[in-house]
């Protein structure tokens, strides 16, 4: 098979061009531009692009398909010549139904904590030496791609994303997989550039269940009520199995699973609930309950999910991925439930689309009181980029709902007022889909006083 990338660099893209390239296809690419960690990853299977930019001569009718990233344009060269000509071009979730028709495919979907759902799974199976394929929206340790696809797997578990397919393939990519097997997270208004409203938000959540094979199974966080909402108001012919948070208890800052008393590396209640889905998933794969709780003690958690970035004997640092409103509430809620004897400083850089919309703004109401020290953070130049009339910290205090929040728009001004600070018996949690305009979160952690 002879299949083409166009703008290869993306984080899937390029994952799923190793994948083909380790199954025995013959790969080419393009970009205007690949950045790391892609770049080198690329390059050493040889998959690199020689030259950056678009090229209409990459694309005859030698190539049995074309697989289209959603950074590319509608009127990209490379993409207008394959449709002159007649080659069919795919999105990639679509082309990864092409190439798992005949598995049974898991197929994780929601909100939040699938990331952290679906590395749950691949660390069970993974500890049973389980043969399956994977598609994950994050590097996971102990994983050298984030996609994995081979003729002899018989799963495939995939992270389920709702945002678009490609650039003219306005579907969400989780409608396209036709689960067995799917999982709801939560349901929380994302991504308003494509969905304006809650309401067409989650339609695509009602569509997602009607893709779900007959005689499927659907594995659902009945504590989420749009979530019940859509699943009992539901008549697809399924399977549907409830989940919640797991019985529990917290001794000196370790989370133990009940009755075993299995102790845990992660904690908080929305992870507790990522685990009870993760478990009826593999349950539905022939692994059980006993266990699962042996395989999951060693889990530590997915990259940049409330990961333990520093720590002193009075002081833990975290970094996390936090950034819609319901995650970020969750993830205070949760390190300051298993350290209640401790103050905790929360940092929140504001960076997608949706975060720096103003009117979208007002649905972070309220999400950092349990913080003792809330702080908002945006780089001052994404405005710039975004084309977008900077917010005051009036502004963001007026949404947040916090007089005493602290806003910042500058890095070196938020890193200095951060090392300024007494962090003795005191977290820190820094939040964000971006990286804090390149500060070195791992440099500051050992840096601050405690």
């Amino acid at each position: 098979m002879r299949i083409h990338f166009i703008a290869i660099g993306g984080s899937a893209m390029h994952n799923l061009a190793i994948a083909l390239h380790k199954k025995g296809f013959q790969i080419t690419g393009s970009d205007d531009a690949v950045f790391e960690p892609s770049s080198s990853r690329l390059a050493r299977f040889g998959l690199l692009p020689e030259v950056m930019g678009w090229d209409a001569d990459r694309i005859s009718t030698a190539l049995d398909a074309v697989i289209l990233g959603m950074h590319a344009f509608p009127d990209n060269p490379e993409l207008l010549k394959a449709q002159e000509l007649g080659v069919k071009v795919y999105s990639y979730p679509e082309y990864i139904y092409e190439q798992t028709k005949d598995k049974l495919r898991v197929v994780i979907g929601g909100s939040h904590g699938k990331t952290t759902i679906t590395s749950m799974i691949l660390h069970v199976l993974n500890f049973y030496n389980r043969d399956f394929d994977y598609l994950v929206g994050a590097q996971l340790a102990g994983f050298d791609t984030m996609v994995k696809l081979t003729n002899e797997a018989l799963v495939i578990i995939i992270e389920g994303d709702e945002y678009l397919a490609s650039p003219i393939d306005r579907r969400p990519k989780f409608h396209l997989y036709k689960a067995n097997v799917a999982v709801i997270s939560g349901i929380a208004w994302d991504h308003i550039n494509v969905f304006p409203t809650f309401e067409n938000y989650i339609e695509q959540f009602d569509t997602f269940i009607n893709t779900i094979q007959p005689g499927g199974k659907l594995i659902y966080c009945e504590l989420d009520a749009e979530v019940r909402k859509v699943v009992e108001a539901s008549a697809a012919s399924i399977e549907k199995i409830p989940y919640q948070i797991p019985a529990h208890d917290v001794q000196d800052g370790i989370t133990r699973l009940l009755p075993g008393g299995t102790p845990l590396n992660v904690f908080g209640n929305h992870n507790l609930m990522n685990l009870s889905a993760a478990k009826h998933v593999c349950a539905s794969l022939d692994i059980s309950e006993q266990q699962f709780d042996e395989a999951i003690a060693s889990f530590k958690g997915a990259a940049k999910r409330l990961e333990l970035i520093g720590q002193t004997a009075t002081s833990n640092v975290y970094k996390d991925f936090a950034h819609s409103p319901s995650k970020l509430e969750a993830t205070i809620t949760a390190v300051k439930s298993q350290f209640p004897d401790r103050k905790l400083v929360a940092c929140i850089e504001l960076h997608t689309f949706s975060s720096l919309n103003k009117a979208f703004l007002m649905q972070y109401e309220n999400t950092m009181t349990k913080a003792d020290q809330a702080i908002v953070y945006i780089d001052e130049i994404t405005f710039k980029h975004k084309k977008i009339t900077p917010f005051t910290e009036m502004d963001v205090q007026g949404a947040f709902k916090d007089d005493n929040l602290i806003f910042f728009n500058d890095r070196t001004a938020l890193e200095s007022h951060l090392l300024a600070m007494n962090f003795t018996n005191t977290n820190l949690l820094l939040m964000s889909s971006g990286n804090f305009s390149g500060l070195d979160l791992i440099k500051l952690a050992r840096e601050l006083k405690a």
